[in-house]
C-alpha cells in the first residue's frame, strides 16, 4: 500500500494538541500530593520537668483562683508583669488601620455580630479572658494576682471557668468554677495544650464551633474520626501529626504569635505556612507558581465546619419575642432546612429560634468564600458612621485586590486569594446618629436593663450606650452586617486538596464571584479565545504545509 502522508501529519498534528488538553483539563497532581504526603515534619511536644505536686506551697486547699496565682507567682517571678503586656490579658492593642492610622483596637472595644460586644457584658465574656474579677470597665489590669494561670496551664482538663447566666448565685467575671479542685489543678499545670487553647477559641460566640468554623471541640479527640480529612496537623488518625497550636503559634515571654482579623488590622505577628513549608511546598513549579497569588489555604481548606455546624447567620432583629402564655422561648429547633437571607437561599441548615438570641442559622460542611486579601484590614468603630443602609456593612473590611501584585513593592502588601467564613447577620443600630450600638444584653435579674432578663431592646441599647458615655438617640433599628473570618485550620491531607478543575472551570468555578483578571478554564475573552484559535490554526496550517513539502518532495525523488 502506498503511504499517502496523512499518516506522517497526523501524529504530528495529534501528539501536540493532546499533551496542550492533557495539562490544561486533566492535570492531577497525584504525584506532587505524595511528596508531600512523605514529607511531614516532625513535631517534638516538650513537657514541663517538674513536678509541681511536690511543692510546698501547692499543698494548701486553695479558695480563689488570685490565691492560685499568687503561689505561682512567687517561683515563677516575673511572668506576672510579662503576662500583663500580652493581648490575652489586656484585650487590646495599638494597631494600624491602613489609610485611617493607628487606634487602640482589640476584644475589649470591636463590636461583632455575634455576642456584639464585651462592654456592660463583662461577667459574662470573662469566661474567657484570663484573668480573675474583670466584671466591669473598673478591673485593676495592673494587679499580677489578678492573672488566671490556670486556663492555659491546667493538666486535669476539668478546670473550667464559672457562667454566671446559669443560676443566680454562680460567681461570674472569669471566676474559676465553683465544682473545680484548685488545689489538684495547680498541682498538674502543663504547657499549654489543645484543650487549654480550645477551653476559649473553640466554644467563643456561646458555643462549640460557633464562631470560627474551623476550631471546634472535634479537634480534641480521635473517637470523632479525626484524621487527615478533618485536620493533618491537628489530627491523631494514620495521616494526623497531633501538633499542638503553640506548634504553629509560636510563643516568646508568653507574647503568641497569630492574630484574628476581627480584632487585628496590620499585617504582622503572623503565624503562616511558609514556616515550616516554604515558600516552594511544592515539587510540581507550576503549583509553586499558583503560591505566588493563592494561599496554601485556599487549596488546602476545602471544607469548614467538618464535624459541628457553626453559624452562619444570626439575627437580632427577631429576639425578645414570647412564645403565647408571654414566656420567653429558649433554644427551640425551626423546622426545615432552607433559609432565605439578604436575598440568597442557604440551603442543608439548621435553624434555631431563642428569645434572647433571636433566630441562628448553623451549617456544616460549609464551602468557603474567596476574596483578594493582602493582610491588612479595616474595621467599622462604634463612633464611625454609617453611610449605606441599603446594603450589608461589613464590620472589618479585609483589604486586597488582584492590582496590588502589580504595585510598586514597597506601596503595598501583595494579595493572595483566601478562603474565608463570612458571617452574616443583622445587629441593633441608632438610626439617627447613624452608628452602631452597645446593647446590655447578659443578666439574669429582672429590672437590670439586660436583655436576657428584661426582653426590652429600647433598655438594653440605652443602658449599654450609658455604660460606654456615648450618645443614644433613643430610636433604633436593625442593620445587616458582615464580619470576615479568614480560614487557617481544618487543613485536609494533600491527596485531598482541591483539583485544578474546582476553580478552572466555566460552570460552577470555586472563584467564579472574584473578578478584574482572566482565569484559563473559567473566563471566556474573545481576544485571548481569538489569538489562540489563530496561533492553532497557524500551527495546523504550518504543519500541513510542511507535510504536504515532504509529500512531493517524496514523490519528486521516486520519480
Amino acid at each position: 500500500m502506498k503511504n499517502s502522508g496523512w499518516g506522517k501529519i497526523i501524529p504530528i498534528v495529534i501528539l501536540p494538541l493532546s499533551i496542550i488538553l492533557y495539562i490544561v483539563f486533566t492535570y492531577n497532581s497525584d504525584v506532587d500530593r505524595d511528596y508531600l504526603a512523605s514529607s511531614k515534619i516532625e513535631i517534638k511536644h516538650d513537657s514541663i520537668p517538674v513536678d509541681h505536686s511536690k511543692f510546698e506551697i501547692l499543698q494548701k486547699d486553695f479558695k480563689t483562683g488570685p490565691e492560685v496565682t499568687e503561689a505561682c507567682l512567687s517561683c515563677h517571678n516575673g511572668r506576672g508583669k510579662e503576662f500583663m503586656k500580652t493581648e490575652h490579658w489586656k484585650w487590646h492593642k495599638v494597631d494600624s488601620i491602613p489609610g485611617r492610622g493607628n487606634f487602640d483596637l482589640g476584644k475589649k472595644n470591636i463590636l461583632n455580630n455575634f455576642c456584639i460586644g464585651v462592654n456592660s457584658n463583662e461577667q459574662l465574656c470573662s469566661m474567657c479572658h484570663a484573668g480573675y474579677g474583670y466584671g466591669d470597665k473598673n478591673f485593676d489590669f495592673n494587679n499580677q494576682n489578678n492573672i488566671d494561670c490556670l486556663i492555659c496551664h491546667d493538666g486535669t482538663k476539668k478546670y473550667k471557668k464559672s457562667n454566671p447566666c446559669k443560676g443566680p448565685n454562680l460567681p461570674g467575671a472569669g471566676a474559676p468554677d465553683i465544682h473545680v479542685d484548685l488545689k489538684a489543678v495547680a498541682q498538674s499545670v502543663q504547657l499549654p495544650k489543645r484543650n487549654n487553647c480550645g477551653s476559649c477559641h473553640f466554644t467563643g460566640g456561646g458555643g462549640n464551633n460557633v464562631k470560627h468554623g474551623d476550631l471546634e471541640m472535634g479537634l480534641l479527640s480521635a473517637h470523632t474520626g479525626l484524621n487527615g480529612d478533618i485536620d493533618v496537623h491537628m489530627g491523631v488518625g494514620k495521616d494526623g501529626q497531633n501538633m499542638q497550636c503553640t506548634d504553629c503559634h509560636k510563643t516568646h515571654n508568653h507574647q503568641i504569635s497569630g492574630q484574628l482579623y476581627s480584632v487585628s488590622s496590620s499585617n504582622k505577628n503572623k503565624a503562616t505556612c511558609v514556616e515550616c513549608h516554604t515558600g516552594k511546598p511544592h515539587k510540581s513549579e507550576l503549583l509553586n507558581e499558583h503560591f505566588k497569588t493563592v494561599a496554601c489555604q485556599t487549596c488546602h481548606i476545602t471544607e469548614y465546619a467538618k464535624i459541628h455546624p457553626t453559624k452562619i447567620i444570626w439575627d437580632w432583629s427577631t429576639a425578645a419575642k414570647m412564645d403565647k402564655n408571654g414566656k420567653p422561648i429558649f433554644a427551640k429547633k425551626l423546622p426545615g432546612n432552607t433559609y432565605t437571607f439578604d436575598g440568597k437561599t442557604y440551603t442543608d441548615v439548621e435553624l434555631e429560634y431563642d428569645s434572647r438570641h433571636g433566630t441562628a442559622v448553623l451549617k456544616k460542611d460549609v464551602k468557603p468564600e474567596y476574596i483578594w486579601f493582602n493582610g491588612t484590614a479595616n474595621h467599622q468603630l462604634i463612633t464611625d458612621k454609617i453611610k449605606d443602609t441599603l446594603h450589608p456593612l461589613v464590620l472589618n473590611p479585609l483589604f486586597g485586590s488582584y492590582k496590588d501584585n502589580y504595585m510598586p513593592a514597597d506601596s503595598l502588601h501583595p494579595s493572595k486569594i483566601w478562603p474565608v467564613k463570612i458571617m452574616r447577620g443583622k445587629q441593633p443600630y441608632d438610626k439617627e446618629n447613624m452608628t452602631l450600638v452597645q446593647p446590655k444584653l447578659a443578666g439574669r435579674i429582672k429590672g437590670s436593663n439586660a436583655l436576657w432578663a428584661d426582653y426590652d431592646w429600647q433598655a438594653s441599647i440605652k443602658a449599654g450606650m450609658d455604660y460606654l458615655d456615648l450618645p443614644y438617640s433613643g430610636k433604633y433599628g436593625f442593620i445587616e452586617t458582615q464580619s470576615m473570618w479568614p480560614l487557617n485550620h481544618e487543613v485536609s491531607e494533600s491527596t485531598k486538596a482541591l483539583s485544578c478543575t474546582e476553580c478552572h472551570n466555566s460552570t460552577d468555578s470555586r472563584l467564579k464571584n472574584l473578578s478584574g483578571f482572566y482565569m484559563p478554564g473559567r473566563d471566556h475573552s474573545p481576544w485571548i479565545e481569538y489569538t489562540g484559535w489563530i496561533f492553532l490554526v497557524l500551527v495546523l496550517l504550518g504543519v500541513t504545509v510542511h507535510g504536504a513539502i515532504r509529500i512531493f518532495s517524496n514523490k519528486k525523488m521516486k520519480h
